[in-house]
């Protein structure tokens, strides 16, 4: 439940907390202002910060001791207001899975949650199915949604490595972008961190602000799919380290992660010849609601 105190802007879920920082306030920096107003402990107002959802005059701002201003306009995602240290951990969450066979899972990985590492899908996994010989074999950020493949032993592992040196695994992305995507196909090769990286883009759905796009990777370089949408001027809502970073609109406020969802995964089987491992996951809800909310809902 949201306090009193706070104001809570007209906007559509998630909602999007707006203070104006008095005289007395002034002075302050941005992560003790957020602490006081919020009632957070300055830890918590950090971690608000480098997720980069709080808004100086509709500028994103994430340094802890950027100085508020009198009259200044501080909003917040309330989706990232973290609802109390007990409250259940991400430890505790399910993981659906869309496939599986005796060497693999491919499961439909949420947002908020990292491949491997503590709290992550594979932990999750791991207790979830009893085998804490699972591993995921590639990543996928935090924030995007949709397939990972998961091997269920070392062996299986290994094998499925090699097929992805080979680039015969197909992954299908969609993403949602600002600004109007105007090409119906496009083939972006440009180096990433001095590697060959290639993105197919295919627009599914236009309006005025943004761009639905599915787009086909050739290779997969850290953020290639982020970078290369920026690089064109189309930037994925929601992605706070590529992405826009003055809000004019005011709907972006309201975008709680960066819109980018792996929904196809398809590989020749690494541990049966023949066969093929191919799986797809649906959009997840809130995607479906930021289409909706620039007009391209479906």
């Amino acid at each position: 439940m949201i306090p009193e105190k706070w104001v809570v802007m007209s906007v559509k879920s998630p909602a999007v907390v707006s203070f104006v920082v008095s005289k007395v306030e002034a002075g302050q920096s941005l992560q003790v202002f957020l602490a006081l107003k919020m009632a957070l402990s300055k830890r918590v107002a950090k971690t608000l910060l480098d997720n980069r959802v709080v808004w100086v005059n509709r500028k994103c701002v994430w340094m802890t001791h950027h100085t508020v201003r009198q009259g200044d306009t501080i909003e917040v995602q309330t989706a990232h207001v973290p609802k109390g240290e007990a409250a259940g951990t991400v430890a505790k969450a399910k993981v659906r899975v869309l496939i599986e066979d005796e060497h693999y899972m491919v499961v439909d990985k949420p947002s908020g949650m990292l491949a491997v590492g503590a709290g992550s899908v594979e932990d999750v996994l791991r207790e979830q199915a009893q085998l804490p010989s699972l591993v995921a074999v590639h990543r996928l950020d935090r924030d995007t949604t949709g397939c990972l493949l998961v091997a269920k032993s070392a062996a299986a592992f290994d094998a499925a490595v090699a097929v992805f040196k080979t680039r015969r695994v197909s992954k299908i992305y969609e993403a949602i972008v600002y600004g109007r995507f105007d090409r119906p196909a496009s083939t972006v090769d440009q180096e990433i961190d001095g590697e060959r990286a290639v993105s197919h883009i295919q627009r599914e759905a236009i309006s005025k602000d943004a761009s639905f796009l599915k787009v086909k990777i050739e290779t997969g370089r850290t953020h290639q799919i982020r970078r290369h949408l920026a690089a064109l001027r189309h930037p994925v809502l929601g992605d706070r380290e590529h992405g826009v970073k003055f809000a004019r609109d005011p709907r972006l406020l309201t975008v709680p992660r960066q819109m980018l969802h792996a929904s196809g995964l398809e590989l020749p089987h690494p541990m049966v010849p023949g066969k093929t491992l191919k799986a797809h996951s649906p959009l997840p809800a809130d995607f479906r609601r930021c289409l909706k909310l620039f007009g391209m809902g479906r």
